[in-house]
């Protein structure tokens, strides 16, 4: 069933929804599927905005498939189809037996990650235990490795995976508190972690490249200038000329690879130092393999973006050589408050309802419907001024 356009109103008490489906690599249908009942602990969310990340892209491309039986293989997509999207603003439209704090109407945030937590297993694993939920011992991501995520009408999950946001800020740009959740995990990561440069230590990182200015790399700027304040060189690596612009605006200085050699602009910008430390947000495998020539010896490596598709591995030997802090902080881990809700989450939605990271330049592409997705991920996410496109389902809360 294809829906679009100012597709009809929600009946007052549905009985399916319209989901977005992967029935194959670069085969998407839209159609009805029966609507998912809550769990006593659980909330079913009415989406209204679903933020489209990379993995999704990849996943529909065949590039990647991250749903896996237990014994670690593949589940191909003609056998369990999926429905993407992790990156999810909504409202709460019912609410579980069990379910107190919540009740429909309450516009929110989703953490698409089923931890021990969410899903009030105990004892809690080593990892729930510590706060570093996205390495649940049995963790499984809405949208991600099987269970449907959020280019559909509804998702159900469990009532602490959901943040309470004010209302003020549009529903497609509080849907990109997953993102910048990633964003401020890997940067607490950073922050507590012991190198040989550190930023604000007594031997202070003096300059820091970020390869690609996408949405993580242009979310990593605006971080490190407006959250931990960081006022040495700031240097960006991207070729398109607008997500360029954005970086500068952000506070970054920039690097066009296409129009000058990366490397030798940032030694000539350094001083011959190189830098201190290295954020690798593009997922290039030439982006890659430029590391050793502009990380400064023992310095700190994040490894953020993913793909890397044809990068020849002795490119770590260079890498190893230099004996730098390697970091590879993943998803928005964080621990948890007392109600069990990601801190890591509280912490982005903040940032973002206060105004002090700005995510509305980054969005290029706006999408009316679900049926407009496969154009995202076909043509739309291929141009070089696609930075971040968001799907919004614009219905009355049922």
């Amino acid at each position: 069933m294809k829906l679009s356009g100012p597709e009809a109103q929600l009946r007052p008490h549905p009985s399916s929804m319209a989901a977005a489906v992967l029935e194959g690599v670069g085969r998407m249908t839209v159609r009805e599927m029966p609507l998912p009942e809550p769990a006593p602990h659980e909330v079913r969310v009415q989406v209204q905005a679903v933020g489209l990340c990379g993995t999704d892209a990849h996943i529909f491309a065949g590039h990647a498939n991250y749903h896996r039986d237990s014994h670690g293989r593949q589940v191909p997509l003609a056998e369990v189809p999926q429905i993407l999207g992790h990156e999810i603003a909504g409202v709460i439209a019912a609410v579980g037996s069990a379910v107190e704090d919540l009740r429909p109407g309450d516009p929110v945030v989703v953490d698409q990650g089923r931890t021990c937590v969410g899903d009030q297993r105990e004892p809690l694993c080593e990892y729930c235990q510590t706060g570093d939920s996205h390495q649940c011992e049995f963790y499984a991501e809405h949208g991600i490795t099987g269970p449907p995520g959020g280019l559909a009408e509804y998702v159900v999950v469990p009532a602490v995976n959901v943040v309470k946001r004010l209302g003020t800020l549009p529903a497609d740009q509080a849907a990109l508190t997953e993102p910048l959740g990633c964003i401020v995990h890997s940067l607490e990561v950073l922050l507590e972690t012991r190198a040989r440069y550190e930023l604000g230590g007594e031997n202070p990182v003096r300059a820091i490249v970020v390869m690609g200015a996408g949405p993580a790399g242009l979310l990593f700027i605006q971080y490190l200038r407006r959250v931990v304040r960081f006022e040495g060189t700031l240097l960006a690596i991207e070729p398109s000329r607008r997500k360029r612009e954005l970086a500068a605006r952000f506070g970054a200085e920039t690097i066009d690879p296409a129009a000058q050699d990366p490397v030798q602009a940032v030694q000539d910008r350094t001083a011959g130092r190189r830098s201190e430390m290295v954020i690798e947000a593009s997922g290039s495998a030439a982006a890659f393999a430029s590391i050793p020539a502009l990380l400064r010896k023992q310095g700190t490596l994040l490894l953020y973006g993913h793909g890397h598709s044809g990068m020849d591995l002795s490119t770590m030997s260079g890498v190893q050589y230099l004996e730098p802090t390697l970091l590879t902080p993943v998803g928005a881990s964080g621990g948890f408050d007392a109600a069990g809700r990601p801190l890591t989450y509280i912490r982005a939605l903040d940032l973002l309802e206060r105004g002090t990271i700005e995510v509305e330049p980054l969005i290029s592409h706006r999408y009316p419907s679900l049926d407009r997705v496969p154009d995202a991920f076909l043509s739309d996410y291929h141009d070089p001024d696609y930075i971040k496109g968001v799907v919004t389902l614009n219905r009355s809360a049922a």
